[in-house]
Formats: C-alpha cells, structure tokens, sequence
C-alpha cells in the first residue's frame, strides 16, 4: 500500500490529478473554478479504493473505474442543480404582493429604464439606438411602453389597452428581454 500512495501521491499528487483531468475531459469537461472540488472528490474515492482493494485486478483499473462512476455522478448532480436553478427562475415582471400593481422588476432599485429613457428623450428625439430598440417591439409592445414611461400603472394600461394580465405581462417581458434590450 505504501507504494500505491507514493506512486499516486508523490509530486503534489501529480498522477492522481492526472487520471482526475483525463477523466473530466472524457465527460466534457468543466469550469476551471470547480477542478479543486474534484480533485478533493477523488482523494475521497482514492481512500475508500484503498481500504476496498483486493488484489484481484490491478489497482490503477480498479482505481480508473470508481473514480469515473463517482466524477460521472457528481458531474450528473450539478448539471441537474442547474437545471433545477434554471425551472425556478422568477421574471421581474411578476407581479408581487397582494395587488396587481407593483411587478418585481419594479422594486429593484437601478438608475437607468427603459422608460425614463424614452421619457426624458422624447423631446429632442431618440438615438439610432433607441430607434433599433423601438423597432424591435411589437405595436402593443410600444403602446405599453409609452404608457409606463407616462406613468401609467399596470392595472390602468391593461384597462386602457384592454389587455389580459398575461398579455401585459408578456409585453413587459418583450419590453425588457435581453434580445431586444442588447442593441442599447
């Protein structure tokens, strides 16, 4: 056993890491920031190896194989935190508290908007990137963009519009989606 650690181990654990990067490259790779937590992954996996071994195969296939089951699982798992991450996501222009009026986008606090930059130029006239981002929107789109850089709450934009909560609330997503929002 004392070979197998000195082998492994010897040189900042070189051929350990080593089997751990070629093994992450095999499954696709993954963020630099995360290779640490996958060479501690695998000084774990290494320790229940070397207590499990049983000389009946070699040690480094033995080794190969828990290592690439545990890194294929934990690569597995934190994809699927991500996608978890993704399902949960909230858009700010949910409504939030008990009425309709006030959305989630409109309570985070930030000094440019969409709207008071239409606001403000609307006077002396918009700039070709205004124009592009303008363009871009659908009529009921720019109607309900006025309207709130009017200072329109969403209740009465829907009532004027007579528009659903749902079509405002898609036109409000058009309005700031990055798609659009991007030639600004």
């Amino acid at each position: 056993m004392e070979q197998i650690l000195e082998m492994y181990y010897a040189d900042n654990a070189r051929k350990l890491r080593g089997l751990v990067d070629k093994l992450i490259q095999k499954f696709g790779g993954i963020p630099d920031k995360d290779i640490e937590d996958f060479y501690s992954l695998a000084n774990e996996v290494f320790t229940d190896v070397i207590s499990r071994y049983d000389s009946s195969q070699p040690f480094e296939a033995f080794l190969y194989s828990c290592l690439s089951k545990r890194i294929k699982t934990e690569m597995t798992r934190r994809n699927r935190e991500k996608r978890r991450a993704d399902r949960i996501s909230v858009s700010i222009d949910i409504p939030v508290g008990d009425g309709e009026d006030v959305t989630l986008g409109e309570t985070i606090a930030d000094t440019f908007t969409i709207e008071r930059e239409l606001f403000e130029n609307r006077e002396e006239g918009f700039s070709r990137r205004m124009r592009s981002y303008l363009n871009r929107l659908s009529g009921l789109q720019r109607k309900v963009l006025w309207m709130l850089s009017d200072g329109y709450l969403p209740k009465e934009i829907r009532a004027e519009l007579h528009i659903s909560g749902k079509q405002y609330a898609e036109c409000c997503e058009a309005i700031h989606s990055y798609r659009n929002v991007s030639v600004l």
